[in-house]
């Protein structure tokens, strides 16, 4: 199993099991501070370090209306097709309640390739996605960019179908 995806796993039950105790996750270069208010609910309040507090159902909202934008085989460039999909989460990135939040957006690729060149794709995706959100209005700040290669499949099944679906950028919210 890849090493950040199962650190990433185990700081997400972290966040998740809505303990009382204080938790420091780091993402990226920014530390998270959270706090559950209520350890019976399963929708807790993330504090951010400028003292918004959040919910973390609304971070699972947002990320739920998030699209994937998806690429053509062998490409980093953002076609017509996936140029909606940035428009739509720029829009959804941008709200109000929206604004404390930092954005990683995960670059994806197929089965196809070396190890090294997927991860190297997967970047340039990742890259050519937060470069598209910046020119729609997010700030550059909150958003930091991660390759998962072929490592993070949405599909596994050997057919030209499912590859189309791994060659993607998905997103991720964090305080």
């Amino acid at each position: 199993m890849n090493k950040s995806l199962f650190f990433g796993a185990i700081a997400v039950l972290f966040l998740l099991s809505g303990c009382t105790d204080k938790a420091t996750v780091d993402v990226g270069t920014q530390e998270t501070d959270t706090r559950a208010t209520n350890a019976q609910s399963t929708d807790t309040t993330v504090r951010s370090a400028e003292g918004v507090n959040v919910s973390s159902g609304l971070i699972e909202r947002l990320e739920q209306n998030a699209k994937s934008v998806y690429f053509n085989f062998d490409q980093f460039d953002i076609n017509t097709g996936a140029q909606k999909a940035i428009e739509d989460n720029a829009r959804l990135f941008n709200l109000p309640e929206a604004e404390g939040l930092s954005i990683k957006v995960e670059g994806n690729c197929d089965e196809w390739g070396t190890d090294e060149y997927n991860y190297a794709l997967g970047l340039k995706r990742a890259k050519a996605v937060k470069d598209a959100l910046v020119a729609q209005g997010v700030n550059e700040s909150r958003i930091t960019i991660v390759s998962y290669g072929e490592s993070n499949p949405a599909c596994t099944e050997s057919l030209k179908s499912c590859w189309s679906q791994n060659r993607r950028a998905d997103f991720k919210l964090f305080q």
